[in-house]
């Protein structure tokens, strides 16, 4: 039995808005209107009231809100949607790559309430749970990143950048208005940089810094991206040195992956290090959000934006999870904050810090080098077929000169299942991850063979590392027991259950607060988050492949 719009409509509102028809009739009495049309009318001011009649008067909502669906009916129309996007295998990169979610992290923290309506950890005393996560995350990062404080999360990479950059604003010992940025930074970062230094009236200043070193003159910081965005691994040990010595702040731009097999940017000197933890089991999601970081040495921990979570002793003794420093946002004192907005991405540093729980410091290291040989191995299989790669030293991408055969180039490896990004002067951009297997390496050389000087060479196995002199990482990361004790599905579904039994969220009871929390979002409204045909887009991919998304 087909139901009828009316009941359609009836049955979403019935089972997830608190009011029925009898308590709103109720209300509207005491209140002294009609219907609820009147009362908006009546509450809103008409400036922003929908014309409902096209005549500057509000009308009914009904008359341009079409009639309401079951929820099966609009899971099939959010279906289709998704289904109006090609979802190919991503070797664009460019700060976005492909990750495995691991399941029970996605069962257990993704898809359950406990994790997703969690509110604002600003109550301790009912976020124990959460907090201890968030920690996990922080000790993470300041492990990879070898500094001394992070934070409990921002937006995304470029996010950070941007905060960094006010962070050096800020502190610097040094005048001018000039901000330093890395040529081979991200172009999403540069982006958000233009956006943030243009409203505060801040020049930047684009430099080659492997090439060029760091500049004469005034500048307050200066952004170095490690590896670079065309792959390039290069020792920024003396810029940073020159940045340093000119009291500005030194700010790298790190790739949390690589730094399973790279020096640490601490290690080399940097006041700050900032980006993201997509790599570490959040979907690519076409771009975000993804759970940055912001990690500075010690002496400027007090200018992180953001949160902080620290750890306190109860009346008994025992370890009590806290926010610390909470003048950081404007939700304590806003002419004290070093956050213009609540920058944290709970769920998603959640997610990212139990990646690394369930993989551990030697899974992490292994995934790493998976990926670094892989990609030597597919370099090294270019080379001997007669392609230029345009940078020697790399990690995890190779940028290769293709005079003449870039276009069709990228049509082969499209018809073979994969996206790469292609750049002026003929150069074919790819970059490796977690998901490439043999049998992709594989297809991928196959795409190349066709435009090859030197076709018909097979590949061979490889180690990564070269041009990596003095940049090889030598100081262990995640030493904690949280990082090896959890190996099994089991015990890690176990332990994330623990954690959430130490949390109040809204699979409990409500949350008298402000309106922070997450809300509950029905469960048929979260479904489309974990399907590939929204999750697994690349944020560069050709609009062509992403109909459904793109403007």
């Amino acid at each position: 039995m087909t139901a009828s719009p009316e009941h359609a409509h009836d049955s979403f509102v019935r089972r997830h808005v608190g009011t029925d028809p009898d308590t709103q009739r109720h209300m509207l009495e005491v209140l002294g209107y009609e219907s609820l049309d009147e009362m908006l009318t009546a509450a809103v001011p008409h400036t922003i009231l929908l014309d409902t009649e096209g005549q500057g008067g509000a009308g009914s909502a009904a008359s341009i809100v079409p009639e309401g669906i079951t929820e099966p009916a609009a899971l099939a129309e959010l279906r289709a949607l998704a289904d109006r996007n090609t979802v190919r295998r991503s070797l664009i990169g460019l700060g976005y790559h492909g990750t495995h979610t691991p399941a029970v992290i996605q069962r257990n923290v993704l898809e359950n309430p406990a994790w997703y309506t969690a509110y604002t950890p600003y109550q301790p005393e009912i976020s124990q749970g959460r907090l201890e996560a968030l920690l996990t995350f922080q000790t993470m990062i300041c492990d990879l990143t070898g500094m001394d404080v992070s934070n409990a999360s921002t937006l995304d990479e470029a996010t950070s950048a941007a905060e960094a950059l006010m962070l050096a604003r800020r502190t610097a010992k040094r005048n001018g208005n000039v901000f330093l940025v890395d040529a081979d930074t991200l172009p999403a970062t540069k982006a958000v940089l233009k956006g943030r230094a243009d409203g505060l009236g801040i020049e930047l200043r684009e430099v080659d810094f492997a090439t060029e070193g760091a500049p004469e003159g005034e500048y307050f910081g200066a952004l170095i991206q490690y590896p670079g965005a065309s792959g390039r691994v290069w020792d920024p040990r003396d810029v940073i040195s020159e940045v340093k010595s000119t009291k500005a702040v030194a700010i790298v731009s790190a790739d949390l992956l690589a730094l399973t097999m790279l020096a640490s940017p601490g290690t080399l000197g940097a006041d700050v290090t900032v980006g993201t933890s997509q790599r570490f089991g959040i979907p690519l999601g076409f771009g975000g959000p993804h759970a940055g970081f912001v990690a500075v040495r010690k002496g400027l921990e007090r200018q992180l934006p953001g949160r902080l979570v620290g750890v306190s002793v109860d009346a008994e003794g025992n370890p009590a999870y806290r926010l610390s420093l909470q003048t950081r946002e404007q939700h304590i004192r806003r002419e004290k904050a070093t956050s213009a907005i609540t920058t944290a991405q709970v769920l998603l540093a959640v997610m990212a810090a139990m990646y690394a729980v369930y993989h551990g410091p030697e899974g992490l290291t292994r995934i790493g080098r998976t990926v670094a040989d892989r990609t030597a191995a597919l370099a090294d299989l270019l080379r001997r077929s007669g392609f230029e790669l345009v940078r020697e030293s790399f990690f995890d991408t190779l940028e290769v000169r293709a005079t003449g055969v870039a276009a069709d180039l990228s049509a082969s490896l499209r018809d073979a299942g994969y996206l790469v990004h292609t750049g002026g002067d003929d150069i074919v951009h790819l970059s490796l991850d977690e998901t490439i297997t043999p049998a992709d390496l594989e297809a991928i050389s196959a795409a190349f063979a066709p435009h090859a000087p030197n076709p018909g060479q097979e590949l061979q196995d490889a180690d990564s590392g070269s041009g990596w002199d003095g940049l090889v990482r030598e100081d262990p990361f995640l030493q904690h027991p949280v990082f090896s004790s959890f190996r099994s599905e089991t015990a890690m579904m176990r332990y994330l259950r623990r954690l959430a039994d130490r949390d109040f969220a809204l699979d409990r009871g409500m949350i008298p607060l402000g309106s922070c929390t997450m809300k509950l979002n029905s469960a048929t409204e979260m479904a489309g988050i974990t399907w590939a045909g929204f999750n697994a887009l690349h944020p560069f991919a050709p609009a062509r492949t992403s109909r459904a998304t793109s403007r």
